[in-house]
């Protein structure tokens, strides 16, 4: 880990608001290119007069949210947030308070949010010091290449590898993910 960290340099995580916006945006961007996903979700904006609120959310109709560009499975999981929200399912303003396990509980609760979209929301929107998501393709081939690992190594082993990171794994998961940047332009 030394040595991808002075290879990258200082840490300078994107961190993001803890708000609907930013959580719509994770759902949004799941599984697509990053540009694709970006114009998908600036068509969203637009739709919603570049206020993308629960509401604005669910005065669109479906087929709107479909001429973004979303797919029927991403605008009903962006759907669910909206409704949750507005129920106060899920409260943006109680996440910071709450420990880890609990916001995820609290997020998962959303079609199209699990363990893994709650823990980015975790690291990136509420800052939090100590994430260590197991399940992340890109931290995992990191630790398979840096660690010398002939195989992808399995959530037990990427716990152990990571114990001496504590209470800094999240710093750690953002120089794995630079590592993995780093290493495709070199190449």
């Amino acid at each position: 880990m030394a040595a991808i960290i002075e290879r990258i340099g200082p840490y300078k995580p994107r961190h993001a608001e803890p708000n609907f916006e930013n959580l719509a945006r994770s759902i949004a961007y799941q599984q697509l290119h990053g540009k694709a996903a970006a114009t998908i979700f600036g068509r969203l904006l637009t739709a919603c007069d570049a206020c993308l609120t629960p509401e604005s959310v669910l005065k669109l109709s479906i087929e709107q949210m479909r001429a973004c560009g979303l797919s029927k499975q991403k605008l009903s999981y962006i759907r669910d947030l909206a409704e949750k929200t507005i129920s106060g399912d899920v409260n943006f303003e109680q996440l910071p308070q709450m420990d880890d396990e609990d916001v995820i509980e609290h997020l998962t609760r959303v079609k199209g949010i699990g363990r893994w979209s709650a823990q980015m929301f975790l690291m990136f929107a509420l800052k939090r010091p100590d994430v260590m998501p197991v399940v992340d393709l890109g931290i995992n081939m990191a630790i398979k290449r840096a660690y010398r690992k002939r195989k992808v190594p399995k959530p037990p082993q990427i716990l152990k590898i990571a114990e001496p990171w504590r209470p800094f794994r999240s710093v750690a998961c953002w120089y794995l993910w630079r590592s993995m940047d780093v290493q495709t332009q070199e190449e």
